[in-house]
């Protein structure tokens, strides 16, 4: 006779019940994604040819170079810190346009560069992460925005070209460096030109902001005008469009010969954003976190039954193959309820040598040994398990007889 098959249900979960559960999370992360690739979008479409000499974007700069194109001045644009090395001559204009992008390797190689050159170098917006090494003497000032400033000073390309958009860094100078400081605000200047340090050499100009640069600010103010002094007075002009490709970025430091970690190249906003972020996580932590209070006694919703706990306690020691611990609670609840029998203080009913004296004097004449029950091995199967158990109600049974 065959036994028929039973149906089986599976307990797995289906397609439908995995959709409804992760339907509420997916479309999070998609909106998370779309909104990451919008913004990336939208960014991308401001910033592209920024400052770059072919671009006819409006943040481009192809309006002034082919108005230095008109006056004879040759514009050669370079990605690459070897090509400014090699496309610069003797008194070449040397046009940095981000310098707080290079790294420190990058910077102390262009300051050897521009020491040696007899041209001019012209530093876009450059703050403190590049001034340190590439314009000793000089410290930024809190940034301002750009806006219409006169030329307050008597430098002759700032005097011909008049008011112009400018502002972004502004500059100190340290006590006993001669500069010519321009376009003023809240007395400090926004374009600031240091003569050569020595016989023959070049001098350098920071500007503030590039704005003056862009294809949609060059026809207003004087823009035009100083831009054109300022970076068509060598008949050559190198323009320097920092790369991240360029393999000099990842070259190892020279001061130490070690290359740079990983948390180098990150910046270091975001370095403290994630531990602000950190901080804000562990303190959202303690304040969403369970409290733990005194102990509340609650009424259980049924009455569970002696007989039926020790028997699903059985079951789980003979589950677990657990016969010393089964063993273990047998005797230790018989020498228990036999020290208050024999006279022995409960803090001593654990004691072989306080119980089992009192016990042999209660039965002197018992046929058990008292020392192998009560504190005996574990058992090596269930039916020793059985028996030990007999034993210990019987050993109980006879000294509260006797």
């Amino acid at each position: 006779m065959t036994r028929p098959a039973t149906a089986t249900t599976s307990t797995a979960p289906s397609a439908r019940r995995v959709w409804t559960r992760m339907r509420g999370t997916l479309l999070v992360l998609a909106l998370v994604l779309v909104g990451g690739l919008a913004l990336a979008t939208m960014r991308s479409g401001d910033t592209h040819g920024a400052l770059d000499p072919d671009s006819a974007d409006p943040t481009g700069s192809r309006a002034v170079a082919r108005l230095l194109a008109a006056h004879g001045v040759t514009v050669t644009r370079a990605t690459t810190l070897d090509e400014v090395r090699s496309r610069t001559d003797a008194g070449a204009t040397l046009l940095v346009t981000t310098p707080d992008l290079l790294t420190e390797s990058q910077q102390t190689a262009l300051r050897t560069t521009m020491t040696g050159a007899t041209g001019r170098t012209v530093l876009l917006g450059a703050g403190t992460a590049s001034l340190d090494i590439l314009v000793p003497g000089v410290t930024a000032a809190p940034s301002v925005p750009v806006g219409n400033l006169a030329p307050s000073c008597a430098l002759p390309a700032a005097t011909r070209a008049g008011s112009a958009d400018l502002g972004g860094e502004r500059y100190l100078t340290d006590p006993g460096v001669t500069a010519d400081a321009c376009y003023l605000s809240d007395g400090l200047p926004t374009l600031l030109r240091l003569p050569g340090t020595g016989t023959g050499t070049g001098d350098t100009v920071l500007l503030g902001s590039p704005d003056i640069l862009h294809n949609k600010r060059l026809d207003q103010q004087g823009n035009a005008s100083l831009a054109l002094q300022l970076l068509g007075s060598r008949p050559h002009l190198v323009w320097y469009l920092p790369s991240l490709t360029d393999p000099s970025a990842t070259a190892d430091d020279p001061a130490d010969g070690t290359p740079g970690s990983f948390l180098s190249l990150i910046p270091s906003g975001w370095l403290w954003g994630t531990l602000q972020l950190a901080v804000a996580a562990v303190l959202a932590a303690l304040w969403r976190a369970r409290r733990l209070g005194p102990l509340v006694t609650e009424r259980l919703p049924v009455a569970v039954r002696a007989s039926e706990a020790t028997e699903g306690r059985a079951r789980l020691y003979r589950k677990a193959d657990a016969r010393d611990r089964a063993a273990s609670v047998l005797r230790t609840a018989t020498r228990t309820r036999l020290a208050p029998l024999l006279g022995v203080a409960r803090q001593d009913a654990h004691s072989p040598e306080r119980l089992l004296p009192a016990l042999s004097a209660r039965l002197p004449e018992t046929t058990a040994d008292p020392g192998t029950l009560l504190f005996g091995t574990a058992p090596a199967d269930d039916a020793a398990l059985i028996r030990l158990a007999d034993q210990l109600d019987a050993l109980e049974r006879e000294v509260r007889t006797s």
